[in-house]
């Protein structure tokens, strides 16, 4: 099993192919198995690098809470200890927020990179009203306890809602039930609270790596408009709006989000 000490943790990641680095974040608990459908086809082109989130999966966590930056350094570190100058980087939906701050203040770092149904953060609006649902405090309570908010409630309502082929629902909410049963929670509890108060919006501007904004227009757990202000707000940002995509689309969609990401590094 290959740990990197990084950041104070020790992070779980693997190492595929050859190529130029690319480096990919994944999202609210998502671990680097989620990549399963990417992997395959970007290791022939590309040395991928893919890992666990701190917190998550076999990375470690630490008592104190999370931050966007915290989580973004790690990435940075994590590139480090396997001595990566530069990389493109891929990330999704709360991955996203993480790749974003890294283009931010790791500018140097970053040769490309592609934000895949994220948000820049601090936006309501973005969010489906049954995420916030499920995200919210039990009634009669003012300030939120994340640890307060059942986690099987959380992950029911999140994939429910990230895929929209009932094929992967049927398989996907049976799993996730029975692995809530035999994982900490707490990791799951630090990224929200991450989420929670972080914003790009007012520094979008500083990002000079050649980025890619791409959503499905079906996505029901962030608005596709979040990626819009995102592409606009980003220097010469390109933005791919998929038909019909859901949050998941780079599985349920995978021959298309694999095809605009591979197109968008071999161009220019």
């Amino acid at each position: 099993m290959l740990k990197a000490p990084v950041n104070g943790i020790n992070m779980y990641y693997q190492v595929h192919g050859d190529g130029e680095p690319l480096v990919m974040v994944q999202g609210f608990a998502g671990g680097h198995e989620a990549w399963f459908f990417q992997l395959r086809a970007f290791k022939k082109r590309y040395k991928v690098v893919i890992f666990d989130n701190r917190g998550i999966g076999r990375s470690d966590g630490l008592d104190q809470p999370y931050t966007i930056k915290t989580m973004a350094d790690d990435v940075v570190g994590l590139m480090d200890y396997l001595g990566i100058p530069q990389a493109h980087i891929l990330s999704l939906s709360l991955g996203g927020m993480v790749a974003q701050e890294v283009a931010i203040s790791y500018p140097e770092r970053v040769v490309k990179l592609i934000l895949g149904s994220t948000f820049a953060g601090n936006g309501g609006n973005d969010v489906h009203p049954e995420m916030v649902k499920a995200f919210a405090p039990p009634e009669g309570i003012a300030n939120i306890d994340f640890r307060s908010i059942p986690i099987e409630k959380v992950m029911y309502n999140m994939i429910s809602l990230a895929f929209n082929k009932r094929l992967y629902r049927m398989i996907l909410l049976p799993l996730s039930k029975r692995s809530m049963k035999s994982i900490n929670p707490e990791g799951h509890f630090k990224q929200m609270a991450a989420v929670s108060d972080y914003t790009t919006l007012d520094r979008l501007h500083l990002i000079k790596a050649p980025t890619l904004v791409i959503t499905g227009t079906g996505d029901r757990i962030i608005s596709p408009g979040a990626s819009e202000v995102i592409a606009s707000r980003i220097p010469n940002a390109k933005l791919v709006l998929v038909k019909g995509g859901s949050h998941a689309f780079f599985m349920e969609m995978r021959g298309r989000f694999n095809k605009e990401v591979l197109e968008f590094l071999r161009s220019g």
